[in-house]
């Protein structure tokens, strides 16, 4: 029996460049990169060097802290650099390709003879331990933590966010074994699907399903957890995208990694946007010329939606965790008299100070200006129209600011996510770095508290 919930808060970004429905599986280039980075707090510890061999899922580097969570290669081939930064941190790590594939093959026993132990055991061996995050903190999960829930968002309401049904359209078998899989790993297995949802999500089984009403941020899986069942201090749920949970339920099946990935290259400037057939640590210069880029290369690539990615370049790679590789206008042009209300046809806003809201179907290509710098905190109602969550937002990012542990737990630091707070960066008119302030509490959160 679904439970369904409506929220009212929020802001759907109307922007040029949605992907068309149909998937392409372009040439790709034979250098794969892996991102450390891409695993929060994670301190990588090499398990290989420079000019080993490598096979498809064999482990590459495992955790410092957590020596049983090991994250494999993506191909088969060689590992051919590290990459260093200061201090030696582990920037990127590259591997080529011989184009083979040859893989690891995990023995595996019907699931349904599985314990939870077992499953357990399988998921750190095979690589895809990774792809469970756990809330608070936001980061990969501690296997020796136990869940009170594991949630999946089975809608994404970002900006120009590839759409889940269509991505994991003919992987309904095995999206429902990876259900199988989780369900042993907890006591709930919660999963959220828009309130006009027709897909076969709806009909999952072994799992509690919501349904949500609403508009961006509605899809955040923080924002559902928050009006599902929410975390208190002490408690700990664990969070898998939605694809990640049938390459999940591949594995159980066959035994082996399954680095593909489905993504969708995005944005004002694409001049085809579209999705792509390719994988994990992928280059993304391939994409980008499928694609047909425009702007003369004064664009902005990044890895993951506009609200919430990373910038990344062309020489760069897919990230771990994405499906969206959204291409945005540089924003290094101004408008004359911008300053002025009314000014321009072509610019959106959440107020009235532009004509966008006599236009509520129109999209629009933004670029990356800021159209401000850095000012004062001031109550204005911007950050609580944008998230529907039962906290202060602007109360908690002062908290967060002054390092103050016990008002941040009092005003709910154990329920969000940098990205729930996504869209206060872009409403706030005081132009703070809302999720790098959530991120850096967070991260105080751990290292204080644990």
């Amino acid at each position: 029996m679904s439970a369904d919930i409506t929220l009212k808060k929020g802001l759907s970004i109307p922007l040029n460049g949605e992907a068309t429905r149909k998937i392409i599986a372009p040439k790709t280039f034979n250098n794969f990169i892996i991102y450390p980075d891409d695993f929060h707090g994670v301190v990588p510890k090499m398990l290989l060097k420079e000019g080993e061999k490598v096979s498809l899922g064999q482990p590459v580097f495992f955790s410092k802290v957590s020596p049983e969570i090991q994250f494999v290669s993506p191909v088969s081939g060689v590992l051919l650099k590290i990459v260093r930064g200061a201090k030696r941190r582990i920037l990127e790590i590259q591997i080529e390709s011989d184009g083979k594939d040859n893989a690891i093959k995990h023995k595996m026993t019907k699931l349904d003879k599985l314990s939870d132990v077992d499953v357990k055991a399988h998921l750190l061996a095979s690589g895809c331990w990774p792809f469970i995050k756990q809330r608070p903190y936001d980061v990969v999960a501690n296997p020796n933590n136990a869940p009170k829930g594991i949630f999946i968002s089975g809608f994404n309401t970002a900006p120009l966010a590839a759409d889940v049904a269509f991505v994991l359209d003919s992987q309904q078998e095995d999206f429902q074994n990876g259900i199988h899989a989780l369900a042993k790993l907890a006591p709930k297995v919660h999963l959220s699907v828009s309130a006009d949802d027709t897909s076969f999500l709806s009909d999952v089984k072994g799992v509690k399903i919501h349904r949500i009403k609403g508009i961006h941020p509605a899809g955040n899986v923080g924002v559902q957890i928050h009006h599902i069942d929410p975390i208190n201090a002490g408690e700990t749920a664990w969070v898998v995208n939605p694809e990640d949970v049938a390459r999940i339920g591949r594995f159980f099946a066959s035994g082996t990694f399954d680095p593909s990935r489905k993504v969708a290259v995005v944005g004002p400037v694409v001049g085809k946007p579209q999705y792509f057939q390719t994988r994990i640590g992928a280059a993304v210069e391939p994409l980008l010329k499928e694609a047909s880029i425009s702007a003369n290369g004064q664009v902005r690539i990044v890895n993951g939606d506009v609200l919430t990615g990373v910038a990344t370049h062309a020489d760069g790679s897919i990230g771990f965790y994405n499906n969206t590789l959204s291409v945005l206008r540089e924003g290094n042009r101004y408008r004359m008299f911008g300053w002025l209300p009314f000014v321009g046809s072509k610019i959106f806003s959440m107020s009235r100070t532009s004509l966008s809201w006599l236009l509520p179907n129109r999209k629009y290509a933004l670029d990356t200006n800021m159209n401000g710098e850095e000012r004062a905190l001031v109550v204005t109602g911007e950050m609580e129209r944008v998230l529907p969550m039962d906290i202060f937002p602007m109360q908690l990012l002062k908290e967060c600011m002054a390092q103050n542990i016990e008002k941040m737990e009092g005003l709910g630091i154990y329920e969000v996510a940098p990205e729930d707070f996504a869209l206060v960066d872009y409403a706030s008119t005081s132009k703070i770095e809302a999720q790098a302030i959530i991120r850096d509490a967070l991260d105080l959160m751990i290292k204080e508290v644990g």
